[in-house]
Parts: structure tokens; C-alpha cells; sequence
């Protein structure tokens, strides 16, 4: 009895020393969260890669996982870098070109006024006064241009930091990529979910990670892109900033890039430049609009797709819990969400207690509410 009550206090001992001091190490890094999820992030999507070059380079793991990094830099991050220092430059210009009337805002409503006579008299029967709502465009475009300057400039005095974060991504990156396999296989070891589980688990989370970033992310910053491209050859100021604000603004699902380029092309036709408005029509609805319904499919093919509900809310949720890099945790966190209660109904939900009065039972209920697949039924037991 005293054996067995001493091994009972050594194991419980034990499993609260391995909490704490759990607890205590997580506290210790969380300023480093976000360089450490983009590195696993990172290793996720660039693991065929490492292992091409791996092969390629005769098994040679450091090697590899260097020339790994040395393509993430051409091809991500110096991009990336290059895109937010036009952003920072462009906003803090279109601030000033409207606060000093060098971009008069209030020119669409003086030239749908001029266009139509109407229009006034239409807006003063509803109670809208004209100049009133002109002084008000005024102030809300010079309002949020200050935020977005503010913003743009908030990153570029944070260069120094960023640049840290973005080394101390690498540096976690290489070790990833060159022991990615001893990882998994010492989490397997530690965790006490089951082998099968866990690796499940993981598989789930690496098949979320590349679907999230390949049909949404990539998916957006087409789009961005195309809208800059077009914004840029009919002359539309800071196309750069407007790209990256379409690229912003289509990863929310319902949301899309027409909320940047419909008004754009508005403004376009009553100042005058007809065939440039219809020209922006055209290519948003025929071209940027219909990116996402023939890349995604592409991109994502039979991977795992979060429904879009669930994305909105868990992007939405992400951004206010830990900031941009929220557009991926949200998504990610959401589907290993939907993965876990999957786990949970296919191990503990029930398939003989059916009510008799034919309802659905509780666990079909959530599994549909959840759009996660039901697991299929056991085959009939022969009589």
C-alpha cells in the first residue's frame, strides 16, 4: 500500500513539474510565437522542396535546409520587403496629395452634380445637404489617409524589429527544415493521444496550413496583384497601396476586391474618363473576380477546406487576438478545431444509441453544424 501510494505521488509530482515547467517555457518565449509559427508555417509549405533539394544534394540535411532558406529569401521574403517599402512610400504621398488638395475628393460629387442636376434635388428631398456631405467626404478621406499613412509608417519605423523577427524565422526555419522528421517523431513519443492520433493530427494540421495559404492566401495576392497591374496602366495614383489594400480585403470570404475597384471606377466615369471606368469594370468582373473561382480549385484541389463561415469568423477573431499574422492563425487554429471534434466523435460518439423516434442524433447534429464528414457507419453485424 505504501508502494503504491509513493508511485502514485512520484507520478503526480512528476506530471505537475512537467506542466509547470511547460508553462514556464511558453511563457518565457511568447514574444516569439509569431516567428515561430511562420517557421513552422514555412517548413510546412516548403517541405517538398527541402526534400528535392535534399536528394538533389546527396542527402546532405544542413546543406539542403540552407539552400532551402536561400530560395524562401528570393522568393518571399525580398518580394515581400520590396512590396512594403512602395506601400509605406505611397501612403504617406496619398496622404499628402489629399491634405493638400492636390487630390480634390470632393470632385466625383461635383461632377455627378454638374452631370445630373437632379441628383441634388433627388438627395435634398431625402434631407442629404450637398455641401454638407461634401465637407464630410472631405474629412473621412483625409481621416482614414492618416490612418493608413500612420500605419504604413508604423511598419517602416519597426524595420529594425521586423528584421529581427525575420532572422529569428530563419534561424528556427533551418532547424525545422533539417530535423523536421526527429521533431515529429519525438512529439509522437511525448504526447499521450496515441500514435495514430498524433500523427493524424499533424497530417491535418500540415494538409490546413498549405490549403489556407495556397487558396487564400496566394488566391488574395493574385488578385491584389492584378488590381494593382490595372490601377497602375490607367494612371490611378499610389496602385501599389490600392493593390495591396485588394490583396488585404479578398482574404475575407464575401468580401472581395470589387469594394476597392467598383467605387475606383465610379470615380473614374464622373470625372470625365469613361473608357478607363469601364475598362476597370470589365477587368474586376471578368478577370480579378473570377481569380478565386479558377485558381482555388487549382491550388487547393482535394485538400481540406475550412467552410467559408468558419474563415470569417476565425480571420476576424485572429486579427484582433495576435495581429496580421491572424489572416493564417485564424484559419489554422479553426480547422484543427474542427479536426480535434472530429477525433472526438469518430473515438467517443455514439452509433448504437439512435432514438427511436428517428431524430438526429446530438453528434450528427454537430458534425453537420460543423461541415466536418460524418464517420461512416460500422457494416451490419450478420444475423
Amino acid at each position: 500500500m505504501a508502494t503504491t501510494l509513493r508511485t502514485s505521488m512520484e507520478k503526480t509530482f512528476l506530471i505537475g513539474l512537467v506542466a509547470g515547467v511547460t508553462i514556464a517555457f511558453l511563457w518565457m518565449v511568447g514574444s516569439l510565437a509569431t516567428p515561430i509559427f511562420w517557421a513552422v508555417v514555412l517548413a510546412v509549405l516548403f517541405e517538398s522542396a527541402y526534400r528535392w533539394l535534399h536528394r538533389r544534394l546527396g542527402g546532405r540535411e544542413a546543406l539542403a535546409a540552407g539552400a532551402t532558406i536561400l530560395l524562401i529569401l528570393v522568393v518571399v521574403v525580398l518580394p515581400l520587403s520590396a512590396i512594403g517599402a512602395a506601400v509605406t512610400s505611397e501612403a504617406a504621398a496619398l496622404y499628402q496629395r489629399i491634405e493638400s488638395g492636390a487630390i480634390n475628393v470632393q470632385a466625383p460629387i461635383d461632377a455627378a452634380e454638374r452631370a445630373m442636376p437632379q441628383v441634388a434635388r433627388v438627395m435634398e428631398r431625402f434631407g442629404l445637404d450637398v455641401d454638407r456631405l461634401r465637407q464630410s467626404l472631405s474629412g473621412v478621406a483625409v481621416t482614414v489617409s492618416r490612418f493608413l499613412a500612420s500605419q504604413a509608417l508604423a511598419i517602416g519605423q519597426n524595420a529594425l524589429r521586423m528584421l529581427l523577427m525575420i532572422v529569428v524565422t530563419l534561424y528556427l526555419l533551418f532547424f525545422f527544415l533539417r530535423d523536421g522528421d526527429r521533431l515529429t517523431a519525438a512529439i509522437v513519443r511525448a504526447l499521450p493521444l496515441g500514435d495514430v492520433r498524433e500523427r493524424q493530427l499533424m497530417e491535418r494540421f500540415a494538409r490546413i496550413t498549405r490549403a489556407t495559404m495556397k487558396g487564400t492566401i496566394i488566391v488574395a495576392m493574385a488578385q491584389g496583384a492584378l488590381g494593382g497591374v490595372t490601377f497602375a496602366l490607367l494612371g490611378i495614383p499610389a496602385a501599389v497601396f490600392w493593390g495591396v489594400v485588394m490583396t488585404v480585403i479578398s482574404l475575407l470570404p464575401a468580401v472581395g476586391s470589387g469594394i476597392v475597384w467598383v467605387p475606383a471606377a465610379i470615380i473614374l466615369a464622373l470625372t470625365g474618363q469613361v473608357a478607363k471606368g469601364v475598362i476597370l469594370v470589365l477587368v474586376g468582373a471578368l478577370v480579378i473576380g473570377m481569380v478565386d473561382n479558377v485558381l482555388r480549385p487549382i491550388l487547393v484541389g482535394r485538400e481540406t477546406r475550412i467552410p467559408d463561415w468558419i474563415v470569417f469568423i476565425s480571420i476576424l477573431g485572429g486579427l484582433a487576438s495576435v495581429g496580421l499574422s491572424g489572416f493564417v492563425i485564424g484559419p489554422v487554429v479553426a480547422g484543427l478545431f474542427l479536426t480535434v471534434w472530429e477525433m472526438f466523435t469518430e473515438e467517443y460518439g455514439p452509433v448504437d444509441n439512435i432514438p427511436a423516434s428517428g431524430a438526429t442524433p446530438p453528434v450528427e447534429v454537430a458534425v453537420t453544424v460543423l461541415n466536418v464528414e460524418a464517420p461512416p457507419e460500422p457494416p451490419p453485424t450478420p444475423s
